[in-house]
């Protein structure tokens, strides 16, 4: 009887046994799951959409609402949408039921160039000014400065009306055709040549003409600005004490090449910054990179890339990179070896300064690919 108690205890031991180890790696499975959840990587909140209102303004003060009409009637919202904490260049789009269509300044023989919300499947809308009484008065790229291309209402007597972003707070941005190929053809998107990037920015004191009111003959080109000697911006690092360093493109072997802004036309409000390598002008990227910070370099014909840098007093070489990205607008810093964070700036001669931004015209990561290198953002000088 003894020896079939000890049996029977000796059983239910192992059973506890086993039962307290159940429950002890229960326990730490627990615990490798809560450490793993505590340093999973955060994700950035989302940030809420602003929309802008779009219109076209009439001297008088009056506002006409610009909508983007099919080929029944029907209209649709145009909006400008703020989705970050930077509202100096936000992309316009035009809402139709559950999408959100880009809108494009297209290629075109006339004067004055068309500018259409695209669809998929060739599918375009009309974009059109509405006055008090219904009439819809034609929104067309009348004249191009450089890289932008000036965007107005017209009516019927080819008075022009200026076209405007209002956000709902009451700020204003210009609304513009943005090229950044210097071809006339930019992109085909769905079928479409497009001309131009359809933007809102931050509203200029530039100096802008105004293209003819009427073309004398039918099917003439739009009105081309009679060229002028571009002017050099010059571009430096400001320190936090407010020196200006030197920026510069910098080869393999080291030589230093000159980095400027070029204003080609009477407007600043979106300049193309170029490094002036024997000769030539190089365009100026920011890069796609899986590092922390995007690296920004110049891009020769060849596929050679110069590194940007900022050059202290002293000598010191500090890396230039792309150091966050807000909706359209990558930022651009030069950080020093203590983690120190200098803006980058473009001085005119006579004393106006314009920000240096990486600018984005896709939603996606690469913008496009030049000679081998995946672009993520086009480096350019715009107005503050």
């Amino acid at each position: 009887m003894k020896k079939s108690n000890s049996f029977t205890l000796r059983i239910l031991s192992r059973y506890i046994l086993l039962f307290i180890f159940s429950i002890s790696l229960l326990a730490c499975n627990n615990n490798a799951s809560e450490i793993k959840t505590e340093t999973k990587k955060e994700e950035a909140p989302k940030a809420t959409e602003i929309l802008w209102q779009i219109n076209a303004i009439h001297p008088d003060g009056k506002t006409m609402a610009i909508k983007a009409i099919d080929k029944e009637g029907n209209q649709y919202d145009v909006k400008a949408i703020q989705d970050s904490d930077q509202h100096s260049f936000l992309d316009i789009k035009a809402i139709v039921g559950e999408k959100k269509l880009p809108i494009k300044m297209l290629v075109s023989e006339d004067q004055f160039a068309p500018v259409k919300a695209i669809d998929r499947g060739g599918i375009s809308y009309d974009i059109k000014a509405i006055t008090e009484d219904g009439e819809k008065l034609d929104v067309k790229g009348i004249t191009q400065f450089g890289t932008v291309v000036s965007l107005k209402a017209i009516n019927k007597k080819g008075k022009f009306y200026g076209v405007k972003a209002i956000s709902p707070t009451g700020e204003l941005n210009d609304v513009q055709g943005i090229k950044i190929n210097v071809k006339e053809k930019e992109m085909t998107l769905n079928g479409f040549n497009v001309f131009a990037h359809i933007k809102a920015m931050h509203q200029s004191s530039n100096k802008l003409v105004e293209a003819p009111k009427k073309p004398k003959k039918k099917g003439k080109k739009k009105k081309k600005i009679e060229e002028k000697k571009s002017i050099i911006w010059n571009i430096k690092a400001v320190t936090l004490e407010g020196e200006n360093l030197d920026v510069k493109a910098i080869d393999t072997l080291g030589n230093k090449f000159d980095l400027k802004a070029i204003q080609d036309s009477d407007q600043y409000s979106f300049m193309n910054i170029k490094a002036l390598v024997d000769g030539d002008e190089l365009p100026v990227k920011v890069l796609v990179s899986e590092d922390t910070y995007s690296p920004v370099k110049a891009i020769s014909r060849n596929g050679n890339v110069y590194d940007i840098k900022a050059i202290s007093s002293d000598g010191t070489i500090i890396d230039i990179k792309g150091i966050g990205r807000s909706g359209g607008i990558v930022d651009i810093k030069a950080i020093t070896e203590s983690g120190e964070f200098y803006g980058i700036k473009a001085f005119s001669p006579d004393g106006k300064l314009n920000d240096v931004k990486g600018i984005k015209i896709f939603d996606r990561e690469k913008e496009m690919n030049i000679r081998g290198n995946k672009v993520f953002a086009h480096v350019k000088a715009i107005t503050q």
